[in-house]
């Protein structure tokens, strides 16, 4: 299914390139990443989401595998209940309800480590496992998204090694979930993978979580990192030419922390070291900086608790609410056309 195509123009005398959608239905997404709940919510619950103006959320029903083994497994007893398939499809519901579309995002944690980016395996036996159960688990999910007319689900989360070294497996995948679902399809990959995956042909975005580094400062300016974005603007531009395809940020966001602009996995998370205003000045500085760039489909801020009982023990962490950059996403998602 093809939704984007891509038309050349000539701007004095040099070329400039821009998506148009075919389907002129087509907005860019201004998302939302749901922290699954641990136990039911009502419908009323996704209303919160009107605050930021968010009209997309993204739904992530975990599996799990363990490190060093091809296993994966999904819908524990013990997981919670929006992680479960039971959950998220009432939570899908709930966001029809309440009028918002979603993206179903498969995710698999990897016990005693959590990343899957490193997932490796040793043998070949492992690997035909880990297929065959990931199958079952994405297919499994397809399903339910083509049941409950969901307008776009995810492949596969942040796989950085099969990603790159198994194309056959996920272009067979691909064609696996187009017999069962019927909408839009798209991968996150990591940040620094998304060049290595030679399959986004067979997809409708070029899906990426986005957690760039983007100045080096602890307290950068909002100019500064609005420049920090100027490489991976060009490197993204030039990939959603190659490729014929939008980007869509399926995850993106920033800490509440000093340096939470630079490398995010290397910011020190104390009370001491707090920072609410450089986060909403990140979300400020990365509207400003992508707000006209054609190639870009939108994406869905890293992240959103239904229940959040100890709210101080969230000021540091990803998610914006009740802090400065709740309201910088909220205007600038209310300015979508």
């Amino acid at each position: 299914m093809r939704i984007f195509s891509l038309v050349g123009l000539l701007v004095l005398g040099t070329a400039a390139w821009i998506f148009i959608p075919s389907d002129k239905s087509i907005k860019r997404i201004n998302g939302v990443s749901l922290v699954n709940p641990p136990r039911p919510i009502e419908s009323l619950a996704m209303q919160q989401l009107h605050r930021v103006n968010a009209e997309w959320v993204a739904i992530i029903p975990y599996g799990f595998s363990r490190s060093g083994q091809g296993s994966v497994s999904y819908d524990h007893s013990r997981q919670w209940w929006g992680e479960r398939t039971e959950g998220s499809c009432m939570l899908i519901q709930y966001a029809k309800e309440n009028n918002l579309k979603v993206m179903l995002k498969p995710h698999v944690w990897i016990a005693g480590e959590g990343w899957c980016g490193d997932f490796d395996l040793a043998t070949e036996a492992q690997w035909q496992q880990w297929v065959t159960d990931f199958q079952r688990y994405i297919l499994n999910h397809a399903k339910k998204a083509d049941s409950l007319d969901v307008e776009l689900f995810c492949i596969g989360t942040e796989y950085r090694i099969p990603a790159r070294e198994r194309p056959e497996f996920w272009r067979s995948l691909i064609r696996d979930v187009r017999e069962v679902y019927d909408g839009r399809l798209t991968y996150a990959s990591n940040w620094d993978n998304y060049e290595n995956i030679t399959w986004w042909d067979e997809l409708d975005y070029i899906g990426v979580d986005a957690y760039f580094p983007l100045t080096k400062g602890d307290h950068p300016t909002i100019n500064q990192i609005k420049e920090g974005w100027d490489p991976v603007k060009r490197k993204l531009k030039a990939f959603s030419q190659k490729w014929d395809k939008p980007v869509l940020f399926t995850e993106f966001g920033f800490q509440s922390v000093n340096g939470a602009a630079g490398k995010h996995w290397k910011v020190e998370k104390s009370s001491e070291n707090i920072n609410l205003q450089l986060q909403a000045d990140a979300y400020e500085a990365t509207f400003r900086a992508l707000e006209n760039e054609s190639w870009w489909a939108g994406g869905f801020f890293w992240k959103w608790h239904f229940t959040m009982q100890n709210s101080n023990r969230y000021r540091m962490e990803w998610t914006p609410q009740d802090k400065p950059a709740e309201q910088v996403i909220a205007r600038w998602y209310a300015g979508r056309d």
